[in-house]
């Protein structure tokens, strides 16, 4: 096994390997240094949010920890509140501190396992991996380990092609809603507000910005002008194992034939959703499947339709957003945005191209940038990755989607080799299993990735 183990970020795949590995009893005691980022270890971005408006899109019985306990966090908070149902979508910040609360308990109960931990809010800023194990360097001070786990979620998002300097210098584009909606005060003017993107990042900005901003209108602008599609209102499950239209799709990993077969699926379906979900236990295994112009042609054409129809909004989302549109207040369009400028003002004038090719012009107050998770290790601002990919330390993903990696979260290094000391849990690793962000495919790596961690030499 590994005995001194680095872990770094600070979000919910850190913190559910963190506690996997502190909950087992090992041969020698593990020394483990947490580097969270800061004193809020565990929540990250998606569950740091403190607004009610932002709801888990998972059901609270699927939503637990553990792979041995995956009913926990609904036991979690029925504690709190006995009425709460398993087909619930409860608030992100209550899953937030159902993470802080199972690591705090991880933290407590590491002493009698024997192991030292060691959780710094810092974050890295330099991971140099050799034969001997990995250096690490934060601040003024430098450290090493045996092997090192990335666990950074997203990669912090760029700006879009088109927008200029003198726009995002003015504070009125926002390129991450975050922190935006963090420092958001109500207003009571007729703001005129431009979204860019419309996945479930665009929804929370929604619901949130127009309960502060009562009098604001919103477009919302993407490629096909859809929203997510709604959860159904009572949980179902699948239709069956989908064994058989796996199996079909395995006979032949081509997208236009995995579409074809899936409108099939679909239409011979009581409910379509039926069908999404039972391919979910198999997408990963789907995913490796593919070759790598077939992944490509999907990325094209394809992503945004699975996007929309696998990550879905809950039924009660779903109601706002269409309320706010039956008031006249959101607008949904299709097109591309194509540049936008600064004017004399203080607005911001987006161009973009609208179906059927015809360029418009409008002006707005605010222009907010939700197109979704950044995994482009190759252009990433991070200094962690770049610091790692400039120095030839790992490979990046060859369709953008994090590092090149082995199922089990092995990172290649530059010469696209499999490190032994090296690993890669939760976003980073799309490019090699596709679904890797939800808490049910956390949870199975980082079952995985402790076992790895903590096997014997002979079974590694």
């Amino acid at each position: 096994m590994f005995h001194k183990v680095a872990i770094i970020g600070g979000g919910a795949a850190a913190a559910t390997l963190v506690s996997e590995l502190l909950e087992r009893r090992t041969s020698r005691p593990l020394h483990l240094d947490w580097y969270a980022g800061g004193p809020e270890a565990g929540r990250g971005i998606a569950y740091g949010t403190p607004s009610a408006q932002h709801l888990l899109n998972v059901r609270a019985a699927s939503m637990g920890m553990f792979v041995s306990k995956p009913g926990g966090f609904l036991e979690y908070a029925q504690a709190i509140d006995p009425s709460v149902k398993g087909s619930d979508f409860l608030p992100r910040r209550l899953y937030g501190d159902f993470l802080r609360s199972r690591v705090e308990q991880a933290l407590k109960n590491a002493g009698s396992f024997g192991h030292d931990v060691n959780v710094l809010p810092f974050t890295a800023d330099s991971l140099v991996p050799s034969a001997e194990g990995v250096a690490i360097g934060y601040g003024d001070g430098e450290s090493h380990a045996e092997a090192a786990v990335l666990a950074i979620g997203s990669l912090p998002p760029r700006p879009l092609p088109g927008v200029e300097d003198a726009a995002i210098a003015s504070g009125r584009y926002v390129v991450d809603p975050w922190p935006f909606l963090a420092n958001a005060v109500p207003d009571d003017r007729p703001l005129r507000v431009l979204v860019i993107g419309l996945g479930l990042t665009a929804v929370d900005v929604l619901l949130e910005l127009s309960a502060r901003w009562p009098n604001a209108h919103f477009d919302a602008l993407s490629r096909h002008g859809k929203l997510p599609e709604p959860h159904l209102a009572t949980a179902s499950a699948p239709a069956d194992d989908g064994g058989e239209l796996v199996d079909s799709m395995r006979d032949d990993p081509n997208i236009r034939t995995w579409l074809r077969r899936l409108r099939e699926a679909t239409t011979n379906a009581e409910d379509w959703r039926t069908v999404i979900d039972g391919l979910r236990p198999h997408t990963q295994s789907l995913w490796r499947d593919l070759p790598r112009a077939e992944r490509a042609r999907f990325l094209r054409h394809a992503r945004w339709a699975w996007e929309r129809a696998r990550h879905r909004m809950p039924p009660e989302v779903t109601a706002k957003i269409e309320a706010l549109e039956q008031a006249g207040r959101l607008t949904r369009g299709r097109g591309r945005m194509r540049s936008v400028h600064l004017s004399l003002d203080g607005a911001l004038d987006v161009a973009r191209v609208a179906a059927g090719g015809v360029d418009v012009v409008q002006s707005y107050d605010i222009v907010i940038q939700t197109v979704g998770l950044n995994t482009d290790t190759q252009r990433t601002e991070h200094p962690l990755i770049r610091q790692l990919v400039i120095g030839g330390h790992v490979t990046p993903d060859s369709l953008g989607l994090g590092l090149k990696a082995e199922p089990n979260g092995q990172l290649h290094d530059g010469n696209d080799r499999p490190r032994s000391n090296l690993f890669a849990i939760g976003s980073l690793l799309r490019g090699a299993l596709w679904e890797s962000t939800a808490i049910p495919e956390i949870r199975k790596q980082a079952q995985a990735l402790a076992n790895l961690l903590l096997a014997d030499d002979k079974h590694r």
